[in-house]
């Protein structure tokens, strides 16, 4: 019998989840059996990557410019990001219900040559939740406001 604790908990939470080579985004993970992560597990480990997201780069730009119009815009694409994330959350527990049923229903016999829609699918919903979380992780890094010029 093996006690974890806390912190070895969260540890082993923030590691990539690997199957037999492949990482948690990738269709084959699910395919040779992978487990599905909860959407905690996958926050975890993009909060310990650096990997901030395909929008980083507009991010930064609109943190870059003047009050009131930065936190504007900020505000905007946080709630974008969020309503974006809870859409694909409830798809990929769509999408880890539809895999739960095709292995079910998958003949264990049958040899591993090439993956189905629903390996896709999930792969995919898995990698716009680390997206979004991603997003999410650098708005949360940047400050509310700007300093002003003025103060000290």
């Amino acid at each position: 019998m093996t006690i974890q604790t806390k912190t070895s908990r969260a540890a082993t939470q923030t590691q990539k989840a690997q199957c037999c080579g492949y990482g948690s985004g990738h269709p084959w993970y699910y395919l040779l059996g992978g487990r599905v992560l909860y959407p905690k597990e996958i926050r975890a480990q993009v909060n310990a990557a650096t990997y901030r997201g395909y929008l980083k780069d507009d991010i930064l730009a609109t943190a870059a410019r003047q009050e009131p119009k930065r936190s504007e815009a900020l505000r905007k694409i946080r709630h974008e990001v969020i309503a974006g994330l809870r859409r694909d959350i409830a798809r990929y527990r769509q999408c880890a219900f539809e895999l739960m049923n095709h292995t079910l229903e998958q003949d264990r016999t049958a040899r591993l040559v090439s993956c189905d829609d629903v390996h896709v699918a999930i792969s995919l919903k898995h990698n716009h939740i680390v997206n979004g979380f991603a997003h999410l992780a650098l708005l949360n890094e940047l400050p509310e406001q700007q300093g002003d010029l003025f103060t000290l």
